[in-house]
């Protein structure tokens, strides 16, 4: 079947059925005038589509405004959460015939009170339904137990907090993704002894729930598969990258047989390029997400695997499904896993072409 629009029009029905579209507005209003070989084919169609005209039609006829606030972290252009802003605002365009908008909040990842803050700013403007990246669950509950007194669904996108339940999550098995991560440097290790995990920390805080549970799964893999592989452990400054260099080269000088390495944040291309200017041996790196840095990194051979959970997919989706709850009153699964793709410098550009449009 051909791809269709997300609203589904009476056309695109006809079209499928290869009836008239007065066939097709005659069958969905139940009246006469069509043969029972085009009802037919015209009913099953809308049985496939679960296409439900009432649904669309009052929605559109309502003129009810819609206002959904996406609480996401703090970044820079170019950043990993720049993507999922893309899909928020496309899918906000895609919906444009219902009224909807989508007002964006950003808090600092490594300052829990101002996640707090912002729930808070949030909670005042009584929005219809919220998208948001949860921060540490006991900070997180302030803001939920907010929402829920107010009646207000969420989405959770990027980490999914299991204890405080949403309508939907949006984003990776962070624990499968560290396990697999964990399998993909093995093989390249070879079987070195050996591995270092950078972190990017500010005042002892990650900064991600999504990355804190990567690292779980990642070393429970290794735990059960590798127990006498030694994990050495580097924290990088969030805020202060320009001092990368001097961490990084005490610790290649500390460890100098040490060759094989990963990063669970989207910053890999810190190391990458550290690497790529200041290391001549040879280092198998891995890292995650397709920020323009990481994929030359990847292109020049400092980064070995990328790997990759359509952000921008995330973002679209996000907004797709408060949509289909508050308008047109369809179930949400749950939970809505991202893929875990695995990018290499041979497939990186096939990749970006293919998944990175809606």
């Amino acid at each position: 079947m051909n791809k269709l629009p997300e609203r589904i029009r009476i056309k695109d029905i006809a079209r499928l059925a290869n009836v008239s579209v007065g066939t097709v507005d005659r069958v969905i209003h139940g009246r006469s005038g069509v043969s029972e070989v085009s009802k037919k084919r015209v009913e099953k169609i809308l049985k496939e589509l679960d296409y439900h005209p009432n649904m669309y039609a009052s929605a559109l006829a309502s003129n009810k405004k819609y206002m959904y606030a996406c609480l996401l972290p703090q970044h820079l252009p170019g950043e990993y959460w720049t993507a999922v802003e893309e899909g928020i605002h496309k899918a906000v365009d895609n919906y444009s015939d219902f009224n909807i908008s989508a007002n964006i909040f950003y808090y600092d990842p490594y300052d829990y009170h101002s996640f707090v803050d912002k729930g808070q700013e949030i909670l005042a403007q009584h929005p219809d339904g919220v998208l948001f990246a949860p921060t540490a669950p006991q900070y997180t509950k302030s803001f939920t137990d907010g929402l829920n007194e107010q009646h207000i669904p969420y989405i959770y996108i990027d980490s999914i907090i299991r204890d405080i339940p949403s309508l939907s999550f949006l984003g990776q098995n962070s624990g499968q993704s560290g396990v697999f991560a964990a399998k993909m440097l093995m093989m390249l290790a070879a079987g070195e002894k050996q591995v270092v995990i950078f972190r990017r920390i500010n005042a002892g805080i990650v900064g991600s729930n999504q990355q804190e549970n990567r690292e779980k799964g990642f070393r429970l893999y290794m735990k059960e598969h590798h127990p006498d592989c030694d994990i050495l452990e580097l924290n990088l400054q969030a805020k202060h990258e320009e001092e990368d260099n001097p961490i990084l080269e005490k610790f290649f000088r500390d460890y100098p047989h040490v060759a094989n390495g990963i990063t669970f944040n989207s910053k890999v291309y810190n190391i990458g390029e550290y690497l790529q200017k200041e290391y001549p041996k040879k280092f198998n790196l891995i890292g995650y997400d397709l920020l323009e840095r990481n994929v030359a990194c990847l292109k020049q051979g400092s980064v070995a695997l990328l790997i990759a959970q359509q952000p921008e997919v995330q973002g679209f989706t996000g907004i797709k499904l408060l949509c289909d709850h508050l308008i047109f009153k369809k179930e949400v699964a749950p939970i809505n896993y991202m893929p875990i793709d695995l990018l290499s410098a041979e497939n990186i550009d096939y990749y970006s072409k293919l998944n990175y449009s809606i």
